[in-house]
């Protein structure tokens, strides 16, 4: 029994809260950039053309991605030396201030090129930061969950994703029905602004949590290893954990590039290529349909992953995305509102599989000494070369080229990689994480697991 953890419904619930709030953080920013991008466009680059706004604007957006590997260099092995609390505690004060301090930031017009300046260095932090967040809140939730439910828990971190982006979105939406002179010159300020309320709400839920069970587990081993360590750490990580490192990468790029392609390249997408889809913030409001859509699918999703398996769902997923792909991009180049609506309900659904499931999935592919370090090496790096830039390689392409089609041509892409990825992945749904005794809701789960293992000891 005593090499069994038996988890409070309470605490796990606690460490739930406290995971999303930072994903909420995150992705509360995403939605303010990507739905006030033409805005943003107009602040920060006002000298420049129509394409050259979108642009320059998604550039400014995807300049983060830059520097979230080096946040996961940084804090994933931080995080396995002193503590997933302590460095969550960390990315989500430095996330919710970046985002809090662009609300301050003066316009073009008033100190020049210094404007777009002020926005690449509070991206770089917010970049730096969430290299730590993400792969830290899966390792946290999914070390809290029992074995047979972290499928359903770990599925609320994409809850998390979905508030976060519809919270920015409706504000963004609520700031675009404003006067116009009053958007230029305070108006897209005050969703910035929001942020940083958010992340001091985020920061008590996380100082108010203990270390998991499964890393308290290897704390002393964790407290031995002296900082000066940490480039060797990774040079193991990198050697001993390549396949999970791959196979991790394969899901991330094929999870977020759908993810990216939805949230963040659409609303650009529209801006330039079916303006009377942005008319009256019709664009808006179907983003705001496919955010609400997920809330209500997202935690079925992610308790059916416990029942029949995560890679079941997960191709699933990766069989829509390719035979989806191209169809619903067509849908979004009509002026129709249902078929533009019919193209992003396709892309909702592709996603789902994977932000379902993904959160429970990828921290069983690593052990927990390695857990946090591991996550954040193979996910940061994944998520900035193929991810995060996803608008403004669509954009540059369609630019370049004049087909339309690029958004769908990508999705095929990531569909693919990550099919070859779960070809080699193993499955994870009821069973213990590497280097993780087995956890259960109740004591007498407890007994009968010890039990059935006594019982299969003496037949063998």
């Amino acid at each position: 029994m005593k090499d069994v953890t038996v988890t409070d419904p309470g605490v796990v619930k606690r460490a739930v809260g406290a995971a999303m709030v930072g994903n909420i953080t995150e992705w509360y920013d995403f939605g303010v950039f990507a739905n006030l991008e033409a805005t943003l466009g107009d602040v920060f680059l006002s000298p420049a053309g129509d394409t050259m706004k979108t642009i320059g604007t998604a550039i400014l957006f995807a300049i983060a991605f830059t520097v979230r590997p080096f946040g996961g260099l940084f804090f994933g092995p931080l995080g396995d030396r002193i503590g997933r609390t302590k460095v969550l505690a960390i990315t989500v004060i430095l996330m919710a201030s970046a985002t809090f301090l662009i609300a301050f930031i003066p316009d073009y017009n008033t100190i020049g090129m210094a404007a777009p300046l002020l926005m690449v260095f509070l991206r770089l932090v917010q970049g730096f930061s969430t290299g730590g967040e993400y792969a830290g809140a899966m390792t946290f939730i999914a070390e809290y969950a029992p074995d047979k439910r972290r499928g359903f828990f770990g599925s609320f971190l994409e809850y998390g994703t979905a508030i976060g982006y519809l919270m920015g979105a409706i504000m963004s939406l609520g700031v675009s029905l404003m006067p116009h002179d009053f958007v230029m010159s305070w108006g897209w300020r005050i969703p910035f602004l929001v942020a940083g309320p958010i992340g001091l709400i985020g920061l008590y839920l996380r100082m108010k949590l203990e270390e998991t069970p499964a890393f308290q587990a290897v704390a002393k081993e964790s407290e031995a290893r002296e900082g000066s360590q940490s480039l060797k750490e990774l040079k193991e990580i990198a050697i001993k954990f390549w396949k999970p490192i791959l196979i991790c990468g394969g899901l991330v790029v094929c999870w977020n590039g759908v993810n990216y392609v939805l949230t963040t390249t659409m609303p650009a997408y529209f801006n330039s290529y079916n303006k009377p889809i942005t008319e009256n913030h019709v664009s808006e409001y179907l983003q705001i349909g496919s955010l609400a859509i997920m809330l209500f699918i997202i935690p079925f999703i992610g308790k059916l992953s416990d029942k029949i398996g995560r890679k079941p769902v997960m191709f699933t997923g990766v069989g829509l995305i390719i035979v989806l792909a191209i169809p619903s991009t067509l849908l979004t180049q009509s002026t129709s509102v249902p078929m533009v609506a019919g193209g992003m309900v396709m892309m909702t659904l592709m996603l789902l599989c994977f932000n379902s499931t993904s959160p429970s999935t990828l921290p069983s592919l690593f052990p927990t000494e390695v857990r946090y370090g591991g996550l954040s090496v193979a996910f940061n790096i994944s998520i900035s070369a193929f991810c995060g830039t996803a608008t403004v390689i669509i954009t540059s392409l369609i630019a370049a080229t004049g087909d339309h089609n690029w958004p769908g041509y990508y999705l095929i892409f990531v569909g693919v990689l990550g099919l070859v990825a779960l070809f080699f992945m193993k499955e994870s749904a009821n069973r213990p994480m590497q280097g993780t005794p087995p956890a259960v809701a109740t004591e007498e789960e407890a007994r009968e697991l010890v039990e059935a293992s006594q019982r299969a000891a003496e037949k063998a």
